[in-house]
């Protein structure tokens, strides 16, 4: 089987960047102007990788669907972002950072992507304050910090319930100044719907107009896409319903590999469903957990208001089982514990809940000080469903969010398909298989301000070639692949619409490619998918036309690819024969109930070759471990 090559340095891991930064090569100030770079999406790293390359005086055009890169999702991670700064002086440091983020992702990332992450993390929180962003501080002035779950220290730096959106400010705040200084061009409203690829090299994109539905074509000598993830699969998940995966996907079909597909993350705070008509889940922040405690009460079926259910009478199941973590176990282990919770018949609101509770909190800190802490994220959970949290416990349950699967990268986070370089959530890199809360605002800056900068520029210096013309034929071809594609969908003229399919996907992942897996349900769900396909393309109904604004189309085309993607991840989930982090296969388990690693078969990178629909190729990249010792994990 073939292996891959991932590019990472000799050398100890805590000298790996440093030398590979003295080692690659330089572009001449002067020269930069002379390249073109293309970066499609908008959020936290697409948005500080343009203003960065911008800055250094690269010809940069910058490509979102929204109207504003400020409408993008990274402001949906509210909770805070992870540095090692040891402002607390309680044990932290870079290494136990990288330690952290490894053991969270239950030995399934690559070692020196990771310690990279950790290196530039205090960076990014000196980048960020010089921005403005207003970091909540302590009395003494030190900017604070909280806990997220999978450590022991305070490491999460926080603006409230609102550090997502605040450093997308400071993001978007430079790229403006970039695009004021006419070193930044933003298109806005184009969905990226092909990659070009000339020699085998990334040369530029196929665009829709989602406007006027004109479709364009755009060259560059570099590609990057930070488009971010696909758990929109899922149908309903915490992502907002135009996140979606086509970019990544369409790419992938051009020749990137996709990396563990099915390594995707079941959030354990989100609110629960409360109906069919719904369209997304509402995901209540993890900060949550320092200070709100969850339980259920020991009784089957008791059916009394939570305020009324005697403390001896409720089960603090995380505090119980995780005592040396509590409340702040990982995600994975947070919402598995939910789940069984809720299957052995002790879950509240109908059954498919847990309460998240701050009575304790408020007694012991007054309600001033949650309030300080999370008032915006209680607001919120009141409007959506009309309960006071300071008066009564949250219902929340697991939901799909993250994923930490991707585009495979190399350590220098360019594909398979060279010049494509792939940033943030889009690519597979550093997250194994479990993401560790308020690491992904971490990675999407660390890419974008301080890797992608280096990286792209050692590409560029072997890139003599100039700007390649639009009208060659390879960009001919893909704009046929996208208008060929666009015209399928329209001719269909079926009788179910496109969210009746994309619900049916849904139900089928959630079901069967979820929280828990075994090889019966992957058999059956790969089946169940591929035939589900075969209807979307006989009898899907698209309205409308090509040339005008038509959302019905743009979803349609990211459900077909979503049809594809579901196929692949219960692929990648059958062929797993292990169970690691977010990806749990039933069969393989411990006694207790945690997920079961199989280290010596499967302690590699699955990357996927697209060969045709239904048809994939796999190639290892063989995960090493030199400074993390591989155990079993254990957060009691």
């Amino acid at each position: 089987m073939a292996k891959l090559d991932s590019k990472v340095p000799a050398g100890n891991v805590q000298d790996k960047w440093t030398d590979h930064k003295f080692n690659m090569k330089l572009v001449n100030p002067a020269n930069k102007r002379k390249y073109d770079v293309i970066v499609i999406g908008a959020g936290l790293a697409g948005a500080s990788a343009a203003a960065t390359m911008g800055e250094l005086g690269y010809n940069v055009k910058l490509f979102t669907y929204h109207d504003s890169g400020r409408r993008a999702h990274s402001i949906a991670a509210q909770g805070g972002i992870n540095a090692a700064k040891n402002y607390q002086n309680d044990g932290d440091s870079v290494y136990r950072l990288f330690y952290d983020t490894v053991k969270g992702g239950d030995f399934r990332a690559r070692e020196a992507n990771v310690h990279r992450l950790a290196e530039v993390s205090n960076s990014i929180i000196d980048q960020c304050v010089a921005q403005g962003v207003p970091f909540a501080r302590d009395y003494g002035g030190l900017l604070d910090n909280r806990s997220f779950g999978g450590a022991q220290v305070s490491r999460t730096f926080y603006a409230r319930g609102q550090t997502g959106q605040q450093l997308l400010l400071g993001a978007i705040s430079a790229l403006n100044r970039q695009i004021g200084l006419g070193n930044v061009k933003e298109y806005t409203r184009r969905e990226m719907l092909e990659v070009v690829v000339v020699d085998d090299h990334a040369r530029g994109v196929i665009v829709r107009n989602l406007v006027t539905g004109e479709v364009e074509r755009h060259s560059a000598h570099a590609v990057v896409l930070a488009t971010g993830g696909y758990s929109n699969v899922f149908f309903l998940s915490t992502n907002a319903m135009n996140c979606n995966g086509t970019a990544a996907w369409r790419s992938h079909k051009q020749g990137a590999y996709m990396a563990n597909p099915c390594f995707t993350q079941i959030h354990p705070t989100c609110l629960p469903v409360h109906g069919e008509g719904q369209s997304k889940l509402a995901l209540m922040s993890e900060s949550l957990r320092n200070d709100g405690r969850i339980w259920v009460s020991k009784k089957k079926d008791d059916k009394r208001h939570a305020n009324d259910i005697p403390e001896d009478e409720r089960d603090y199941y995380l505090e119980r089982k995780y005592p040396s973590f509590g409340n702040l176990t990982p995600r994975d282990i947070a919402s598995r514990s939910a789940k069984e919770a809720c299957d052995s018949g002790r879950g509240v609101n109908g059954g498919e809940a847990v309460n998240l509770d701050f009575k304790h909190a408020i007694e012991r800190l007054g309600k001033n000080v949650i309030e300080e802490r999370y008032g915006n994220l209680f607001e919120m959970y009141e409007t959506i469903t009309g309960k006071n949290p300071y008066k009564e416990p949250m219902n929340i349950y697991p939901a799909p969010h993250y994923t930490m699967g991707g585009l495979w990268v190399d350590y220098n986070l360019m594909s398979t398909i060279p010049g494509l370089f792939v940033l943030g959530e889009a690519n597979f890199s550093d997250h194994g298989a479990n993401r560790l809360g308020a690491s992904a605002l971490m990675q999407g800056l660390a890419d974008g301000y301080f890797v992608i900068p280096y990286t792209i520029g050692n590409y560029l210096a072997d890139n003599k070639d100039p700007l390649m013309s639009t009208d060659k034929e390879e960009f001919v071809q893909a704009e046929k692949r996208v208008t060929d594609h666009v015209e399928k969908l329209l001719a269909i003229k079926g009788t179910r619409t496109v969210d009746d399919f994309h619900k049916k996907l849904g139900r089928i992942m959630w079901n069967k490619v979820g929280m828990a897996r075994n090889e019966k349900g992957l058999k059956e769900a790969i089946s169940e998918i591929s035939q589900l396909r075969e209807e979307f393309w006989k009898d899907v109904n698209v309205i409308g036309s090509a040339g005008t604004l038509n959302q019905c189309l743009e979803r349609a085309g990211r459900v077909a690819d979503y049809l594809e993607l579901g196929e692949l991840m219960a692929k990648d989930a059958l062929d797993r024969k292990e169970s690691c982090g977010g990806h749990f296969r039933t069969e393989y388990q411990t006694e207790d109930g945690e997920a079961k690693r199989n280290d010596e078969e499967y302690a590699y990178v699955a990357a996927w070759e697209f060969k045709d629909t239904g048809n994939w190729e796999l190639h290892k990249e063989d995960l090493e471990f030199e400074n993390v010792k591989l155990s079993q994990r254990s957060y009691k």
